[in-house]
């Protein structure tokens, strides 16, 4: 073998070596490998828990306390069960408990609990794009037996009109309880309340303000005398007041959503709800101010 064999045999070889050694660090894609990719889904369980306190409980315009600390702890659940883009938009199932804890004892209280009112309720929201409505059940009970127990049919119909006003939307709603056994009103019959406000809002740096107007209406006798238990008033209540809420984004983002509220509530009552004396001593001019926290996940 001459030196030019030699020669012209190594060159092949090293260009050989050179060319495999190449190869070999380029990465090979397999051709049946799958990459995994981390799909982040919304949940279909959503909702809130959080207490409130208040200086003057007042409920569909019926004074229920105001003195000593007023303490109103809650939670509520929502279940998304459908979603689409027809005339339905959205259906989700709510349910919801309610508590008003009061130190201060009314001489008609027969315990020495505290746990002067319980609520429960059940219902159905369906949206129909920008308007909802929401029938449901309202239990509406009282562990110290401060007052009997009554239960109720509600629909709440609210429309969302921040497209149409923008800034100046009044998220407007109307809400009709029929009364099914006991009284939630101030009369001796079962009746009908109604209920009609709205509530624009602004934002004030990253606190929200709300100024929710609200007018209480009654027939069929939810707002009868308390005394006599006669009479049915159509006029319950006006209520004019402001409600802010301020989040607290230092908190992580994995332990919810947390906010401190704060509001004040005018209460104007009509004739029989302000006769509930025991309460307000027949006071038609009423205040209530109050705060709290909530945490939304």
């Amino acid at each position: 073998m001459t030196k030019r064999t030699i020669a012209t045999l190594s060159a092949f070889a090293a260009a050989a070596f050179i060319g495999s050694s190449a190869y070999a660090g380029t990465p090979v894609k397999a051709t049946d490998s799958k990459t995994t990719k981390e799909v982040v889904k919304e949940s279909c369980i959503t909702g809130d828990l959080g207490v409130d306190f208040t200086s003057n409980y007042i409920s569909r315009g019926v004074p229920q306390e105001n003195q000593g600390v007023i303490a109103q702890p809650y939670t509520d659940l929502y279940f998304k069960i459908y979603e689409g883009s027809g005339v339905l938009t959205k259906a989700t199932i709510n349910l919801s408990a309610w508590s008003s804890v009061h130190d201060h004892k009314a001489v008609s209280t027969p315990t020495t609990s505290s746990w002067y009112e319980f609520d429960y309720a059940a219902g159905i929201t369906l949206q129909f794009g920008k308007l909802s409505i929401t029938p449901s059940f309202i239990a509406i009970l009282s562990p110290n037996n401060a007052f009997a127990d009554n239960y109720n049919a509600n629909i709440n119909i609210s429309y969302d009109d921040s497209d149409l006003l923008g800034a100046f939307a009044l998220h407007p709603h109307v809400t009709v309880m029929f009364e099914l056994e006991g009284k939630a009103g101030t009369g001796a019959e079962e009746g009908i309340y109604y209920e009609v406000g709205i509530a624009p809002s602004f934002q004030a740096g990253p606190a929200t303000i709300s100024l929710p107007i609200n007018v209480g209406l009654g027939s069929n006798g939810f707002y009868g005398n308390p005394v006599t238990g006669t009479g049915d008033d159509t006029f319950g209540f006006v209520s004019a007041g402001v409600a802010a809420e301020l989040p607290l984004h230092f908190l992580p983002e994995c332990l919810g959503q947390w906010a401190l509220k704060a509001n004040a509530t005018y209460y104007h009552l009509g004739d029989n709800t302000s006769a509930v004396t025991s309460v307000i001593d027949g006071d038609e001019n009423q205040w209530s101010f109050g705060g709290g926290v909530v945490v939304r996940f």
